[in-house]
């Protein structure tokens, strides 16, 4: 069974940073994507960020892009989310997700999902 753990959220003033990470359970494979998706209260859960794990490439959301920074590390099984320049409309539950299939932005197509971490930006 896999298990997906993120950490890392807390409450930062807009303009500040948060570092998240997601710590996966076993190896993750070359061919696969993880990627960071986000939840608003009443909000559905939207695409944040992805990267295809061996290759390294990575995708944005346009509401992030520029600020937020996805990242790897395949030692160690995890995952990273460097969020800078913060913004009020960046509060939600953060979440790490893993797609054996390959890149997408849809939700139902990931397999894994982590407990998720709340992140809130006052203003």
């Amino acid at each position: 069974q896999v298990h997906l753990e993120e950490s890392g959220g807390g409450l930062v003033q807009a303009g500040g940073s948060l570092r998240l990470s997601c710590q996966h359970s076993g190896r993750v494979f070359s061919s696969h994507v993880m990627g960071w998706f986000r939840q608003a209260p009443e909000k559905e859960r939207e695409f944040v960020a992805a990267i295809r794990w061996g290759a390294g490439t990575t995708y944005y959301a346009a509401s992030v892009k520029g600020r937020f920074t996805i990242s790897r590390s395949s030692a160690q099984n995890t995952l990273f989310l460097q969020m800078n320049t913060l913004k009020p409309e960046d509060t939600a539950v953060y979440y790490c997700a893993k797609n054996w299939r390959g890149y997408s932005t849809v939700p139902n197509e990931y397999d894994s999902w982590g407990q998720g971490t709340q992140v809130t930006v006052s203003s």
